[in-house]
């Protein structure tokens, strides 16, 4: 009887889910070495190539496509099969806020691999504005938080920097009409560093929209009757980055910051889970498969 390789298995998986080797051994906590001596491993085990390495990248073959989708329900089964029968140690609830305009693009993919390794640990995410989540995480309110801003308060840990951007329509032309029509919420860090710029820049401004939701923002400036703010990473759905050529002032790099209860092993394992998506985010342009 033969048996297949549940480790390889499980990095030929990762490496069709995260898009390359690179981006596959940041998520196993492995080197790109390791994972790619066990994908040979299952190849020579099976006697078929499962990745096609003649282009640039990597791309699966059709066997390697094939094995993949049998691998997911191979991976799934077993992990039920190793959290059901296994001690009950990692067991409780995790709260973690974020603010809006992080939640996209690392916390979808971090929630779901922390649910895989730790089924029984529930995590209830809260968004909330950033000083909104700093003082809840003050009374205890919540485990862990990321936070975007300008600095970082005692406790705080980086895990990246990215710039705020002016942003619009798609193709729309709302960024060049004088006064400036802006659109932010009431309470958005970003509102009055952009303001502030904009007068600085000789750049009239008017406040188009002033709403305590995000929605009225986004319906308005993807209609193309505004402009906005945002990270870069968080540009909404029908909308881009505005290419001003220097028509509007450059904005300020931002951090986000994680902050964590100390001395909690859970919340110290879903922290590992933030720093790696972060780290692996920051590598992925430049990573060579």
């Amino acid at each position: 009887m033969r048996h297949l390789d549940l480790t390889a298995l499980r990095s030929l998986v990762a490496v069709a889910e995260a898009g390359g080797v690179t981006r596959a051994a940041g998520r196993l906590h492995l080197t790109q070495s390791a994972v790619s001596m066990q994908l040979k491993r299952l190849e020579e085990a099976l006697g078929q190539p499962l990745l096609d390495r003649a282009g640039r990248g990597i791309a699966l073959t059709a066997q390697g496509e094939q094995l993949v989708a049998y691998g997911r329900r191979i991976l799934a089964l077993n992990d039920e099969v190793w959290a059901r029968m296994t001690a009950q140690e990692f067991e409780g609830t995790i709260t973690f806020g974020a603010p809006y305009d992080v939640i996209y693009p690392h916390i979808p993919g971090v929630l779901q691999r922390f649910a895989a390794e730790y089924p029984r640990v529930r995590v209830q995410l809260t968004s909330l504005f950033t000083a909104e989540l700093k003082d809840l995480f003050a009374r205890g309110g919540v485990d862990l938080i990321l936070t975007t801003e300008e600095g970082c308060d005692r406790g705080g840990e980086l895990l990246a920097r990215q710039p705020v951007v002016w942003v619009g329509a798609e193709g729309g032309q709302a960024w060049r009409s004088r006064p400036l029509r802006f659109a932010s919420t009431s309470r958005c860090l970003f509102k009055r560093p952009a303001l502030d710029r904009l007068e600085a820049a000789g750049v009239p401004w008017e406040l188009a929209v002033d709403a305590v939701a995000t929605l009225p923002v986004e319906a308005s400036v993807a209609a193309d009757l505004a402009v906005s703010v945002n990270l870069e990473s968080a540009v909404p759905k029908g909308c881009e980055v505005v290419r001003h050529g220097g028509a509007l002032p450059a904005l300020p790099l931002y951090r986000i910051n994680l902050y964590r209860k100390p001395g909690e092993e859970l919340v110290e394992r879903l922290a590992d889970f933030l720093r790696a998506a972060y780290a692996e985010g920051a590598r992925a342009p430049a990573a060579a498969e």
